[in-house]
């Protein structure tokens, strides 16, 4: 088999798995808009283990709010913070939320900052103007040290690729 050959099965491969993971995903959407939580878990927790940071942000939420689980904070951070460490900005936004309340992991403001900033930076329209006074918020628990860190943290930050 050529190079060539090689290459255009694989890329059929790809696009034929992408198709599928689409239509999953929007099955998953499906369940959870009338709110038949249960099957939106079921068909959102293999692309989640599979590395699809929306399934993992979906997960998070519903791990949050006790959705078709029972709800667990900690569960949440970590789909969360999967979802987060790919560039998710909702699931960003979500885990800057859990880290400044302290639900699921230790309180910590400057870790709220980073994640929030992150978040801020992906963000349009009125969803970002939000999101700024959230992040201001938790910036104005913070020395002036602190904001810097959590700035230097956000700058520093570099997503990272499940798949």
């Amino acid at each position: 088999m050529t190079a060539r050959a090689i290459f255009g099965a694989t890329l059929l491969a790809v696009v034929a798995i992408t198709s599928a993971t689409a239509g999953t995903f929007q099955s998953g959407m499906a369940a959870f808009s009338r709110d038949d939580y249960v099957a939106a878990v079921r068909t959102f927790w293999p692309l989640a283990e599979a590395g699809d940071a929306r399934a993992q942000a979906i997960l998070g939420y519903m791990f949050a709010n006790g959705r078709g689980v029972p709800q667990n904070y900690i569960e949440a951070a970590s789909w969360y913070r999967r979802a987060s460490e790919q560039g998710h900005a909702t699931a960003q936004y979500m885990l800057g939320l859990m880290y400044d309340k302290g639900q699921g992991v230790p309180q910590d403001y400057v870790e709220a900052y980073k994640w929030l900033d992150l978040a801020v930076g992906r963000a349009s329209g009125r969803m970002r103007e939000v999101w700024v006074r959230i992040r201001d918020a938790v910036a104005s628990k913070l020395s002036l040290g602190q904001v810097t860190e959590g700035q230097r943290l956000a700058l520093e930050w570099r997503p990272v690729r499940e798949r």
